[in-house]
């Protein structure tokens, strides 16, 4: 799924965004988030279903190599 999310830092300031587009991921992420469908993002956005799964594929990735540590004692 990789090779559908690219990271140039001449497009979008080097955010991750969906080959071939000038979308961000985070976009993608948000409007799934905030409730369009699967098949709304893909006619707004002009993608695949595939560059919607690379979507959730990278942010799972990126996330799983956060460390998170309580704050209380």
């Amino acid at each position: 799924m990789s090779e559908r999310i690219v990271i140039d830092p001449a497009i979008c300031q080097g955010k991750p965004i969906v080959k071939g587009t000038r979308t961000p991921v985070t976009v993608i992420l948000s409007a799934l988030a905030g409730g369009d469908s699967f098949d709304q993002v893909q006619k707004d956005y002009e993608i695949t279903m595939e560059d919607i799964r690379a979507c959730l594929s990278f942010a799972s990735d990126e996330i799983g190599k956060q460390s998170y540590h309580s704050l209380s004692a």
